[in-house]
């Protein structure tokens, strides 16, 4: 047999078995009374489940997957969705979409997310991709890699998500596709000026060319998703003591309505060329133009921490925490709200990859991609109230009283908050201060002091790019029981800038021309919003958005005065060098075949960031660059085992060490640089506090065993057990450094004699643990136990999950994204052209991170959620009616128990800080292939 043969068995017999799984032979009795074959193709979503069936066999280490039957056909709207119904992986929904992807516990940043096998850009602050960027109608495929493998150019403690692309060569025929959805939400409209439908649009085109030695894909979609929500949100629960007991209340509140509409556009090119049997060539590009603009309207309530006289009624405590669940406050002012927010992202990826059969022996690659993302936000608040100021207008009497189920409270009220002549433009309260929005309109004393704030402005900025080269080959071998070695250097060169920025609003003309409040101007005024849901009415709804941008209100750089832009502002740079050289075999023991791959790889990592070093002085900030280069190398082996006990069994062993980069917004080189005039508990007279540009990545060492039995052609059962001794992890701490060659030291700003020592807060490299669980999880086609149960199926995963990380300090750790157990379940039905399926996931509570202040990221604790899922559909191509052969129709209900989004504040399950109900969606759709 020759080499080349050799090299091509794997997927000799991956086509041997796509073939099984995809058509099913069943005897049937022809006219002449012979007996004959009769093929039945399989399609639609039960063709999903084999081919991820076969690529999860298949695998040389431990994979999961989901595949399309066609481009545009992935069998969940959502890329996000679709991946966590996966073993082991769960995702978190912002905004009510799954965007965020955990895997065995870790959270999105713990994980590497590649297209195509090339390391992707993110437009979230930090590494962790938001899957929502990505659409799922142009993806031909994902694949999830639990344990690594050498030859895998991208590094995560958690795993690899691999999404690919269609290649048009292999699917040997013309295609030409249409897709088409309408969607429609739960909740009526709930702003004036938001949507409750919306649609999405794919067209696919897949050929070949020149004796099948050209082939072209090309995929556009389009889509305009509309999202309502009804969000309570809550200040905080301060705690005080009475007669020796401890109690809680409501500190405020900011509840609001959403209504939000995602609009995506993406162009997605696949070029492939094989003039011979020898090179290879494909190239593939994307392009995403991503825009979510939010309508968001609620009343600010303040209550314990307002300027109302409180009372509360003792006798209405939770006994089991203390919680005060119905109290008042009278002579309470709040801020009505009419906020927008829009984000807005363009990313851009190219790639070209060429495989060349040097000779029989030797095959060479060559790849080279770049992508890029740029993040726009622009998100403001307006202000309204009865008078501006803390001691202007009309005061209201409020109570709350806590609504069962864990939803937030109840508030009544006293004012009509839907009259516009009652409710008028201007900051109601004064809340913080600055000098520099006081210097520029000109106050300088009471009682016009700090009252200039009539709304709030942010627009932050990312812009991520990535250039990434590889070189490597695989020579076949006959050295023992090794057959194959690859090898191999990658480079990849990424820079990631952040630019936080952020605007203070005040109405043109004051104080000059008006000192109190303003009119909403009729031609901005939209009617009304309900905030029935917490009790509070009607409330005035105006064009926030219009008034900004016709010129009503004039900014103010925050920056001038808070030191959160400055040291929010950095950029950073990593230049990765790896080379990998990774050997397979085969063998037998005992009489078992045993075949697998042992490699190892090193990374080396040239870091710079670029930030700034800065104080506020005077009331104003003022700051000089930083600039702080570091590098660090990690050698990481791996090794892979699949041990075969019949043509069904297999036993796969995987053990590696492993390691996940640090977070950007922790480890860059802005930082506070602040004297003070007493020494603290170090007997410094200075502090730094900020990013650590010599944080270096976390570290794990990871072991995996599973069994799999594959005893149908579309079923199939696993059970997994797998551990991770995690080290270098990431922690807050405080020590002692000298700071006499660091910008923004000078001696002559501390008390006299107080030296360079200074106490540094920031993350350091520390502490650890173990994380252990396992995974259950199965595919049983109803099949095996009658014939006529053809096309019935179900498909169940179980993980449980348990940790044991302690800090620096010794002190128990939870980390973000681990839910301690994790189910999914889908039962489903598909024959006939006719498809129905129900499917389930579970997670329990777990640490995830939401956008907070200024958009930095905040972690809080969410409370577990069961979402399920329904659709139905049928595939004209088997009713024999003429013309319609292409065309298949389906409706989808998303979220159909309406389950929501919760955090907590603290362990106490009563003081919710959110909780997020976005109803039931409906998607009615159809496909058409000519």
């Amino acid at each position: 047999m020759s080499l080349t043969n050799k090299r091509f068995r794997p997927a000799l017999l991956s086509a041997a078995i796509a073939a099984s799984v995809t058509s099913v032979g069943v005897f049937a009795q022809e006219e002449d009374g012979n007996t004959g074959l009769e093929e039945i193709t399989v399609t639609g979503f039960r063709k999903s489940v084999m081919d991820s069936i076969g690529t999860k066999r298949d695998a040389t280490s431990v994979v999961e997957a989901i595949s399309a039957e066609d481009i545009g056909k992935l069998p969940d709207s959502s890329i996000a969705d679709a991946i966590s119904r996966l073993p082991g992986l769960a995702t978190q929904r912002l905004d009510g979409r799954s965007s965020r992807v955990s895997i065995r516990g870790f959270g999105e940043n713990e994980s590497a997310t590649t297209f195509n096998g090339r390391e992707q850009v993110s437009i979230s602050d930090n590494r962790g991709v938001e899957f929502d960027l990505y659409p799922s109608e142009i993806m031909s495929g994902v694949t999830v890699h639990k344990t690594p493998q050498a030859n895998i150019d991208a590094e995560g403690i958690a795993g690899v998500i691999d999404m690919q692309t269609v290649k048009p060569l292999e699917r040997g025929e013309r295609t030409v596709q249409f897709n088409g959805q309408m969607e429609m939400t739960g909740f009526d409209k709930l702003n004036p000026d938001g949507e409750d439908q919306g649609q999405r649009f794919t067209f696919s085109y897949i050929d070949q060319f020149a004796d099948d030695t050209i082939g072209v894909a090309l995929a556009v979609n389009s889509m305009s998703s509309p999202s309502q929500e009804e969000r309570w949100n809550s200040w905080g629960y301060p705690e005080f003591e009475v007669d020796g007991e401890q109690y809680s209340i409501l500190g405020g509140a900011k509840p609001f309505v959403r209504s939000s509409v995602l609009d995506r556009d993406s162009v997605m090119l696949v070029v492939q060329a094989q003039p011979n049997d020898r090179l290879n060539t494909t190239f593939d590009a994307l392009y995403v133009d991503f825009a979510d603009e939010k309508i968001l309207r609620g009343i600010e309530v303040p209550f314990a921490w307002g300027q109302g006289s409180l009372s509360a009624d003792f006798a209405d405590v939770d006994p089991a925490t203390g919680f005060i669940t119905s109290a008042n406050t009278d002579g309470q002012r709040v801020v009505v709200r009419n906020d927008f927010e829009s984000r807005k992202a363009e990313l851009t990826s190219f790639g070209f990859n060429a495989e060349f059969e040097a000779t029989d022996d030797l095959q060479l690659e060559f790849d080279v991609s770049h992508s890029a993302v740029e993040r726009q936000i622009w998100s403001f608040e307006s202000y309204a109230g009865t008078g501006r100021g803390n001691d202007n207008g009309v005061a209201d009497n409020l109570s709350y009283t806590f609504k069962p189920g864990n939803t937030g409270v109840n508030f009544t009220h006293e004012l009509d908050y839907s009259d516009f002549d009652l409710i008028q433009l201007g900051g109601p309260l004064t809340w913080g201060w600055s000098q520099a929005l006081n210097d520029s309109l000109g106050i300088t004393g009471t009682p016009l002091e700090n009252s200039g704030q009539d709304g709030f402005l942010n627009t932050p900025e990312i812009d991520d790019e990535l250039t990434s080269l590889k070189l490597a080959a695989t020579q076949m071998v006959e050295a023992g029981i090794v057959n194959e070695i690859s090898y191999g250097i990658s480079y990849r060169d990424r820079e990631k800038t952040k630019r936080s920025q952020g605007y203070y609003m005040t109405l043109d003309g004051f104080p000059t021309e008006f000192e109190g409040t303003l009119v909403v101007p009729e031609q901005y005024r939209l009617g009304s919003t309900s905030l029935d849901f917490i009790g509070m009415g009607d409330m005035v709804a105006y064009d926030a958005r219009g008034l900004l941008n016709d010129g009503y209100y004039n900014l103010t750089d925050e920056a001038l005065t808070g030191i959160q832009h400055l040291t929010g502002s950095y950029t950073v740079q990593e230049a990765v060098t790896a080379a990998f050289v990774q050997a397979n075999f085969e063998t037998e023991v005992v009489g078992f075949p045993l075949t697998g791959n042992l490699g190892a790889r090193y990374v080396h990592t040239d870091q710079r960031s670029e930030g700034y070093a800065g104080d506020v002085r005077d009331g104003l900030v003022v700051g000089v660059e930083n600039n702080v280069e570091h590098d660090y190398g990690h050698f990481l082996p791996s090794l892979n085992l699949s041990l075969a006990l019949t043509d069904a069994q297999t036993v796969r062993f995987g053990a590696a060490k492993t390691i996940s980069r640090a977070r950007m917004d922790e480890m860059n080189s802005s930082v506070t640089v602040s004297p003070s005039g007493s020494p603290d508990g170090n007997g410094n007279f200075w502090s730094v506090g900020g990013g650590n540009p010599y944080l270096e990545p976390k570290e794990a060492v990871g072991l995996d065993l599973s069994y799999e039995n594959y005893f149908s052609e579309e079923g199939y059962f696993s059970v997994a057990l797998f551990w991770k001794d995690l080290s270098s992890w990431h922690f807050d701490d405080n020590y002692v450094i000298d700071i006499a060659e660091m910008p923004g030291y000078d001696p002559a700003r501390a008390e006299p004699g107080a030296g360079s020592l200074a106490t540094r807060y920031s993350k350091v490299n520390g502490g650890g643990g173990t994380l252990q669980g396992y995974e259950l999880s199965g595919s049983l086609p109803f099949n095996i136990f009658h014939e006529s149960l053809d096309g019935f199926g179900l498909i169940a995963s179980h993980t449980g999950l348990s940790q044991d990380i302690e800090d620096l300090n010794g002190n128990e750790f939870e980390l973000p994204g681990l839910s301690e157990s994790i189910q999914t379940f889908t039962v489903y039905y598909d024959n006939h052209g006719f498809s129905a399926r129900t499917s389930l996931r579970k997670r329990d509570d777990f640490k995830g991170e939401v956008y907070g202040t200024g958009f930095s990221t905040e972690q809080v604790d969410v409370v577990g959620e069961t979402l399920v899922d329904a659709q139905i559909g049928y595939d004209f191509a088997e009713s024999g009616i003429g013309g319609l052969e292409g065309l298949s129709v389906f409706l989808q209900g998303q979220n159909l128990t309406d389950e929501p989004f919760t955090t907590l504040s603290g362990d106490n399950a009563l003081q919710v800080r959110d909780y997020q109900s976005y109803g039931k969606t409906y998607l009615m759709g159809f496909s058409y292939k000519l």
